[in-house]
């Protein structure tokens, strides 16, 4: 049995090395990225049984991202390898901490001809989570379709559907962008959006007032990321915000939504009280933002635990 099961793209990312800028780099460095695959790599550290649908181009970069997760200790026996189909790509420029430009070379991908004939049900079944994200359906029909469908498979089997908006504008129109993820919330039990999505899903800045918005919408529970002043949560009975942990200067923020969701997950797997578990999601969050690449940031059980107690100490001395 899985604890946790996701579903979702992941494609090479070439960063540049030599300069920040891809006009003037002669060097990149090559490495994985994907929003689900960041949750199942932090999950897996965090010592629970996580496993990946998906699929890649029966090409080098798909066996690279294969090996890269396997080798992070994620069940990759639901991901297809297709002939016909590319592996994506996307050039990531970290100009900044608060400038970084993402091109993408996803149209076609293998991950894009995701199909409901890929869902093993009985894998569904066995899991205590289902997590998805808004990026998987915005990348075709298909996709939509598929996870949609693997989300009704999880609602069908009690098994509990965890929901993170992961906003790509990019990808599809406002429009349908509002319209699909209105209605993956309806199909969730958890709700884990950035403020910036609350607000574009319901005009509404307020994390309180926001929050009622979702679970008006259908979830039970919603936990809104505040970045650096860390989150809030709201189920029907209790509600509270919960303080983010500083950090000396941001390196990446790429991957932080992604650790706060696996640090997030770890938490309720670990049976935590809801507020100590949007604690814990708040430290892997921070400590995602100090290292370089989408997942390499993620800790094991000893970093996390060791980062807690001396941010704990410091808040002491205080």
């Amino acid at each position: 049995m899985q604890d946790v099961i996701t579903i979702g793209e992941s494609m090479v990312v070439f960063t540049p090395v030599s300069s920040p800028m891809m006009r003037y780099a002669e060097t990149f460095s090559k490495n994985v990225g994907g929003a689900e695959t960041n949750v199942a790599i932090g999950l897996a550290r965090l010592g629970h049984n996580v496993g990946w649908v998906s699929k890649l181009g029966k090409d080098e970069f798909g066996t690279y991202i294969l090996n890269t997760v396997r080798g992070e200790g994620v069940d990759v026996s639901q991901v297809n390898r297709d002939p016909d189909f590319p592996t994506g790509l996307y050039f990531k420029e970290i100009r900044h901490a608060d400038d970084i430009r993402v091109s993408y070379y996803r149209n076609g991908s293998a991950a894009s001809n995701l199909q409901t004939d890929d869902i093993d049900q009985a894998y569904i079944k066995n899991a205590k989570y289902l997590h998805v994200t808004g990026i998987t359906p915005a990348l075709s029909e298909s996709a939509y379709h598929t996870v949609i469908q693997m989300m009704k498979l999880a609602r069908k089997h009690e098994v509990k559907v965890v929901f993170d908006p992961n906003l790509r504008r990019k990808l599809w129109s406002e429009q349908k962008a509002r319209t699909v993820l209105t209605e993956m919330v309806a199909l969730s039990d958890i709700v884990l959006p950035g403020i910036e999505e609350a607000d574009f899903l319901f005009d509404e800045k307020d994390p309180e007032q926001v929050a009622d918005q979702f679970l008006a919408n259908g979830c039970e529970t919603v936990i809104i990321k505040l970045g650096e002043k860390g989150a809030f949560f709201k189920t029907e009975n209790e509600s509270g915000y919960i303080e983010g942990f500083p950090v000396p200067q941001v390196i990446d923020p790429v991957g932080a939504g992604d650790g706060f969701v696996a640090g997030f997950l770890s938490g309720v797997l670990d049976q935590l009280p809801l507020s100590d578990a949007v604690k814990r999601a708040n430290a892997v969050g921070a400590m995602q933002t100090q290292v370089k690449g989408d997942y390499e940031g993620l800790p094991d059980q000893e970093a996390l635990h060791q980062f807690m107690f001396q941010q704990d100490n410091i808040d002491v001395k205080r």
